[in-house]
């Protein structure tokens, strides 16, 4: 007897805890979309591709300065002595190696455009989670999901979506918001790159910075 009221007893649990979790609200919003709808956002991207180009423009000198001291030493190699092509070689060895020192340091993993990236977006980043953790209190959300994130959505019902109460808490809600309507693509602006055909992009890749554009939906409809 005393074993079926344990038995009994733990099903009741069970079936307290699972509708326990049946009852808890959950949403998603597309971070991404949010962010490129901020006007701070677009400045700081701004900003990383104009650091970046000049940046690369300091590089590219440098590269320019590596090659003619190299052609000028094969132009006078027949001339100098063995003392002076060593002198020579270590120039050119030297400068070599001070330049890919310094693309590593503004475009290597953790290198200055990763760090200004940091610095640019995070206000921006911190502004938008909090106002998701308002839509969730709000809303009574128990977990929120990110569309834009590296969570693979297979499928969302538009009545899960938040996307537009969160811009609506930041001042950027679009004036048909409560209209149903078709998604449509948004464009962001893209992420500085590294020197074309440079190893150090791979490094730069793996840092993960800041959002890339890719085609974004908007919301197709607001929740009551």
């Amino acid at each position: 007897m005393k074993k079926v009221i344990s038995i009994l007893a733990t099903l009741s649990v069970m079936l307290c805890t699972a509708q326990s979790v049946v009852a808890q609200k959950f949403g998603y919003v597309d971070s991404e979309y949010i962010m490129g709808k901020m006007p701070a956002y677009a400045q700081a991207q701004t900003e990383l591709n104009n650091l970046s180009q000049t940046w690369q423009k300091e590089i590219e000198t440098q590269k320019k300065d590596l090659d003619k001291l190299y052609r000028t030493y094969q132009a006078e190699e027949v001339l100098l002595t063995e003392p002076m092509k060593k002198k020579r070689q270590d120039e050119i060895l030297k400068k070599e190696q001070d330049t890919k020192a310094y693309q590593n340091k503004i475009f290597g993993y953790e290198g200055q455009l990763f760090k200004k990236r940091q610095e640019l977006t995070k206000p921006v980043q911190d502004q938008v989670f909090e106002a998701i953790e308002k839509v969730a209190k709000k809303k009574q959300l128990a977990i929120v999901f990110d569309k834009s994130g590296d969570l693979t959505m297979l499928y969302t019902n538009p009545v899960h979506d938040y996307t537009e109460f969160v811009l609506e808490e930041l001042g950027l809600a679009s004036e048909d918001r409560n209209q149903t309507a078709q998604k449509g693509s948004v464009k962001t602006v893209a992420t500085p790159k590294t020197p074309a055909g440079d190893a150090i992009q791979a490094d730069e890749d793996k840092a993960g910075a800041a959002p890339t554009s890719r085609p974004s939906t908007r919301p197709a409809s607001r929740k009551n």
